[in-house]
């Protein structure tokens, strides 16, 4: 149980690792596209969709797209991140709290 409880973390921190880099790509391609059109807008815009549909979007109507995938990209890497690292976490405390009884 120990063994599969630690490759599960390693796997877990793997996946952390492999996520993290594919929505960086992701956002640093969106980020390029919206940089390149000088799209403006703060992370309170980001991460509250109403607000970025009403206050951002209807300044770059031709952006509309670039912005929601945006956004959607930053929002779904926060969720999967703090997923797997409530996963580590408790994975590793059971770990730690049966260490000596496997």
């Amino acid at each position: 149980m120990f063994h599969i409880l630690t490759f599960l973390i390693i796997g877990l921190f793997v996946a952390m690792l492999f996520l993290n880099v594919y929505f960086r790509v992701k956002v640093f391609k969106s980020y390029k596209k919206l940089v390149q059109n000088k799209v403006e807008f703060g992370i309170k815009d980001i991460l509250n969709r109403e607000r970025l549909e009403k206050e951002v979007i209807p300044k770059y109507p031709h952006m509309k797209q670039e912005i929601l995938d945006f956004s959607n990209h930053i929002r779904y890497s926060i969720k999967m991140g703090t997923v797997l690292i409530v996963l580590i976490t408790a994975f590793g405390a059971v770990l730690m709290w049966y260490r000596g009884e496997f």
